[in-house]
């Protein structure tokens, strides 16, 4: 500004090194004026520059924002419609079994048709709590945290018993994430989950991921096999982490596919998939510690409707009653689904 103002002066002639100090009363006048015009027209362009550029630089932090925000997603669900006879039966029916607690939660994601007997009471986990173990895994990996194929070690402190192949495997032998997220899964394999749980971070590192995904009563306490059932969760915690991941929360489409794709194929099919009708499939989780048997899924039904399950039953130790309440109440809930049509929009 300062030397656009001194060639403005020295364009009209009136430089203080070719001047004398006393100048005609005109002459100022005109100089004065010159001086306010120029000031003016600057003025302007720069209000201009800022009008044009802030909005642009308003639009690159909205953007920015945008980028870092995570994705979300608005469920398109229809309300939920309890049947509440078949509860009413299903609460007689547990009644009658002596010396078992059980939770059931089911909800039909196209007819809203719903199923809570106990489904906020909280249970020992088992190896359900593999489930949510899995959804932190894909989320890291979405994330940049965790690559499929880095090579995890099997650290002597890590090996487990009760389930799974690893546990006969050579101490600091290394295996590749996605492989290792896989066992624990297929075949519910504990030293794999202990494998997961401290690359993630650890348990509380978990826990506060499940509290951030609105699950209230699904905690890790201890690693794998926690035969005492000290990590707990409850049906709904479960049944509604299905819904969400089923409706594009919490990870990434690609990582939602690999995830189901692994629970379709879990290798226990007694529980939930014994109560299904033909040509329904299921991707589910099981658990087994003796003191508690459950089940935990998503089920895709040949009339192309879809609905989540869980159920927990708590029992006397190995119990076979409790198994075959789940397959049960599986088989009143999916013959009562077929019955129930969609909403008419």
């Amino acid at each position: 500004m300062v030397a656009q103002s001194r060639s403005m002066v020295q364009s009209s002639g009136l430089s203080s090194l070719s001047r004398p100090a006393t100048l005609p009363r005109a002459n100022l006048f005109l100089m004065a004026f010159r001086f306010a015009v120029s000031g003016v027209a600057l003025a302007a362009i720069v209000g201009t520059l800022l009008s044009v550029l802030q909005p642009e630089e308003q639009s690159l932090q909205t953007t920015a924002s945008q980028a870092i925000a995570p994705e979300t997603t608005t469920l398109n669900l229809p309300p939920e419609r309890p049947l509440t006879t078949l509860q009413q039966q299903i609460q007689q029916l547990v009644a009658r079994q002596p010396n078992l607690t059980a939770g059931l939660y089911f909800f039909n994601l196209d007819s809203g048709a719903s199923l809570n007997v106990g489904g906020d009471a909280v249970f020992p986990a088992a190896s359900t709590i593999k489930f949510p173990i899995l959804v932190a895994f894909f989320k890291a990996v979405d994330e940049g945290r965790i690559t499929l194929h880095e090579r995890l070690r099997m650290r002597p402190d890590l090996i487990a018993p009760e389930a799974g192949t690893l546990q006969y495997q050579k101490p600091n032998s290394q295996y590749p994430a996605l492989e290792v997220a896989d066992l624990m899964i297929t075949i519910s394999d504990n030293t794999a989950t202990n494998m997961i749980i401290d690359r993630l971070g650890g348990a509380a590192v978990l826990n506060q991921q499940f509290r951030e995904w609105g699950l209230e009563n699904t905690v890790i306490h201890n690693p794998l096999p926690d035969m005492k059932g000290t990590n707990t969760t409850s049906p709904r915690d479960l049944a509604m982490l299905m819904l969400k991941i089923s409706q594009g929360e919490i990870v990434s489409p690609r990582s939602r596919d690999r995830l189901l794709d692994m629970m379709r194929r879990t290798v226990t099919n007694t529980l939930l998939p014994a109560g299904l009708g033909k040509g329904a499939t299921i991707a589910h989780k099981t658990g087994d510690i003796g003191i508690v048997v459950g089940d935990a899924g998503m089920v895709d039904m040949p009339n192309g409707q879809r609905y989540v399950a869980a159920m927990i039953v708590k029992r006397p130790y190995n119990d076979p009653r409790g198994s075959e309440l789940i397959r049960q109440v599986s088989r009143m809930a999916y013959q009562a689904f077929e019955k129930v049509p969609p909403p008419q929009p």
